[in-house]
């Protein structure tokens, strides 16, 4: 972001949360849960949402300003989700890359801006350790950053719930460890550039395989 700024001489506005060192485990801790009913995630409102609103009101002017977001053509969903809460709530929205603006370039690296180091492992430069993200992005975040693996554990404690439920109830980090240990002994890459379907297709299958050798009683003797 800072060389982003650098190069297009704008000087880069925060309007986050008051406490830069917070993060998605912090503010989900303090709220004690990690959402309320089927409504967003408390970290996304109270990390970025919430000190943005705030912002936008002393600072700007609904009658001028044009809020810029970054979705592309993939994301009409979130276009029309984004656009609909903003409008409601009297505020302008532009989306340059999705709407096919004139560009002039396509890629950082075109001006000698790297991509940030979290796109080799990960799709998005989102948080690592996302609270909305499926359990292929925590895999990665097990095997590359056991710190961030370590909060979420401490977080689920704290709270009492687990930050994953599928169709049979919540399923806990700690649940997932053994699995994501053969996983990890079985080579699997902890990556998202492989399709969803096929990485947990090689990953059930090599572990199924694994328990099933181990189990085989030794023939030496």
């Amino acid at each position: 972001t800072r060389e982003v700024a650098d190069y297009l001489g704008i000087p880069i506005t925060y309007a986050s949360h008051p406490d830069p060192d917070a993060d998605q485990f912090d503010v989900t801790v303090q709220a004690q849960a990690f959402k309320v009913d089927s409504g967003p995630e408390l970290c996304t409102h109270r990390l970025k949402t919430l000190p943005f609103m705030g912002w936008l009101a002393e600072h700007a002017d609904p009658a001028t300003a044009v809020i810029y977001y970054g979705f592309d053509r993939s994301e009409p969903s979130r276009i029309q989700r984004r656009s609909g809460i903003m409008s409601a709530l009297g505020w302008r929205t532009d989306y340059p890359i999705a709407l096919n603006w004139t560009r002039t370039i396509w890629d950082t690296s075109e001006i000698g801006i790297k991509r940030p180091n979290t796109y080799s492992a990960f799709k998005h430069a989102n948080c690592i350790g996302c609270l909305k993200a499926g359990w292929q992005h925590w895999y990665i975040v097990y095997c590359t950053r056991p710190d961030i693996w370590a909060k979420g554990l401490w977080a689920e404690d704290e709270i009492g719930y687990a930050i994953h439920h599928d169709d049979t109830g919540p399923v806990y980090l700690a649940d997932m460890e053994p699995k994501f240990a053969a996983m990890k002994a079985a080579g699997i890459p902890p990556t998202e550039h492989i399709d969803q379907q096929r990485f947990w297709a090689q990953a059930n299958r090599i572990v199924i395989v694994n328990a099933v050798q181990d189990s085989i009683p030794c023939e030496c003797i």
